[in-house]
């Protein structure tokens, strides 16, 4: 473990003109409230940079030798409308740590202040709003989706206001790039084709090595990209999770979840559902998700077009699709106990999630309990829990029948079942508790929840209650883009 960290800024370096270079701005009586003890390990970081109050790097008062912070540049189009110049409104780029494997990792400090990109906002970030991207971020990435991670949660005496008068916080941020869509369009909506060149030569040496002496590097590029976006689509269609506000701005280079907002995790499965109550013609729904990724894609191509030839871009986007529904049906393959495709297995998945939404069923606790499932039982217990009678046992012979063609042992199919299918997930309701109790200093509902949220797959019966289904009215929390 290391006392001091190594860090440079590699875009700080190489991309004069594409930032503003600015420290942050420290919050009023800003204290660390939590930490992420995993995190910090796989980061080689001395639990002492956790304690002594003079790095206090988390809180913006300190920087470590070799950050150069900087406020990023870069557009965007959101619900589907150009909206401009955007940019780090609120956080700011701390620099690039070097870790002893070689990897480079960004450190992004959120509710840092003003920067010349806040438009009419204060910079700021809410406690709620922090205890939401850190729990939403730890939950994806211990469901094996990309995701940025999250390191520290800073609390403060400074009020910030959004509806109403709110705590004011800071999340410090790491992730492998920061680099977004909404980047490239901003050079080339600015009619500044040389930098969307000096952009994606830029991306493509730091996380594409492989390709710099290939001349058809950004063809491939992008190809990748598309392969990158499909994958992680694919990994929220399966979870059941809805990001809320899929803007370009919001959509990473490298395919990770970034920028939790309005999201939530289904309980009752619904395709329609909508997470952000300011979405109000669906845009982001959750049925609607792979479509919109595929016209973010295209936008993105669109900014690209003056590197590549239209009939190269449009090559490199019919990625998308194939990878997206290769990558879903293995996700859904595994969680059914499915090891090898077969021809029936479509009719069977969507057989199911139509009789998941006619009946309301909670989407995660139904695999989850699929998959105590025994060849040995002709009727399943969770017939017990359906309203349409009929409707299941004629879904459940065909699924019995199709797991007797695996050439599997039965108790090895359900190991490998429940270890596809959380027995944890980010309910709206356990992550507004933690919220709330948070607030009063009172930490264990955040210890409990992160606790179930890094061992989704795993029964503990210490924290069996974080796994039931929402109570009577813990189901509809509805989140705004402002949190």
């Amino acid at each position: 473990m290391v006392r001091n960290p190594l860090f440079n800024n590699s875009y700080f370096e190489r991309l004069p003109g594409f930032y503003t270079a600015l420290a942050p701005t420290p919050l009023r009586g800003a204290r660390l409230l939590y930490h992420n003890a995993e995190l910090a390990r796989e980061l080689e970081l001395d639990e002492s940079l956790f304690t002594d109050p003079a790095a206090a790097v988390w809180r913006g008062e300190h920087l470590l030798p070799g950050m150069q912070p900087l406020a990023q540049a870069y557009s965007g189009h959101q619900f589907g409308v150009w909206a401009g110049q955007l940019g780090d409104g609120r956080g700011i780029l701390l620099g690039e740590q070097q870790l002893s494997n070689g990897r480079t990792l960004d450190w992004h400090l959120k509710g840092a202040g003003k920067t010349p990109y806040s438009r009419m906002g204060d910079g700021r970030a809410v406690l709620r709003s922090v205890i939401r991207e850190f729990l939403a971020s730890e939950a994806l990435h211990h469901l094996g989706i990309d995701s940025t991670r999250a390191l520290t949660i800073v609390t403060s005496d400074e009020p910030v206001f959004r509806e109403q008068p709110e705590t004011g916080a800071m999340l410090l941020r790491v992730a492998e790039s920061h680099v977004r869509f909404g980047h490239f369009e901003h050079f080339y909506y600015r009619r500044e084709p040389d930098n969307v060149r000096l952009l994606a030569d830029y991306v493509i040496a730091r996380h594409w090595p492989q390709l710099n002496d290939q001349p058809d590097r950004y063809r491939f590029w992008l190809m990748d990209v598309a392969r990158r976006t499909a994958k992680m689509i694919a990994g929220w269609q399966a979870a059941g999770f809805a990001h809320g506000v899929m803007n370009t701005d919001n959509m990473s280079i490298l395919g990770l979840t970034i920028d939790y907002g309005p999201y939530g995790f289904l309980d009752s499965y619904q395709p329609g559902f909508i997470c952000n109550h300011t979405d109000h013609q669906g845009r982001y729904s959750f049925e609607n998700q792979p479509a919109v990724a595929l016209w973010n894609l295209y936008r993105l191509a669109q900014s690209l077009s003056t590197l590549l030839p239209v009939e190269q871009l449009e090559q490199a986007l019919a990625c998308y699709e194939p990878a997206l529904m290769q990558a879903y049906g293995e996700e859904m393959r595994a969680k059914l106990g499915f090891s090898v495709r077969d021809k029936q297995d479509n009719d069977i998945l969507s057989g199911l999630l139509h009789l998941l939404a006619a009946e309301g069923a909670d989407y995660s606790r139904f695999f989850r309990r699929l998959s105590e499932t025994e060849l040995t039982d002709a009727r399943s217990p969770l017939r017990d829990e359906m309203r349409d009678l009929t409707g299941f046992d004629h879904w459940y012979q065909q699924y019995r029948q199709r797991l007797q063609q695996e050439d599997i042992d039965d108790a090895l199919r359900r190991q490998a079942m429940l270890a596809k299918n959380p027995k944890f997930i980010l309910r709206n309701y356990l992550a507004q508790r933690a919220i709330e109790d948070a607030q009063r200093y009172d930490l264990d509902s955040l210890r409990q929840l992160h606790r179930a949220l890094t061992r989704p797959y795993t029964d503990d019966p210490e924290l069996d209650y974080l796994a039931a289904s929402p109570p009577e009215g813990g189901e509809p929390v509805i989140v705004s883009c402002s949190s």
